[in-house]
């Protein structure tokens, strides 16, 4: 069984006991569904996504934008 990896993304939002949809309510305009998307690595967020999501994390937009050490990219 393959280990499960987690991206940046779920990492800190785990890390604040949001849900998905939780955080995209308080990001604006993102459905649960596109968290999960980006959490999943199929696909990353666009620059204004990430700069929101950011923002309600308390993190750099680019720190979401780039691979995690060890995250795989699709």
């Amino acid at each position: 069984m393959r280990g499960v990896r987690v991206t940046k993304l779920q990492r800190e939002r785990l890390k604040r006991g949001m849900s998905q949809t939780t955080l995209a309510a308080a990001a604006e305009k993102l459905s649960p569904s596109d968290i999960s998307r980006f959490e999943r690595g199929y696909g990353k967020p666009y620059p204004v996504q990430a700069e929101r999501l950011a923002k309600v994390l308390g993190l750099d937009p680019l720190e979401l934008l780039e691979p995690a050490v060890g995250e795989e990219t699709r």
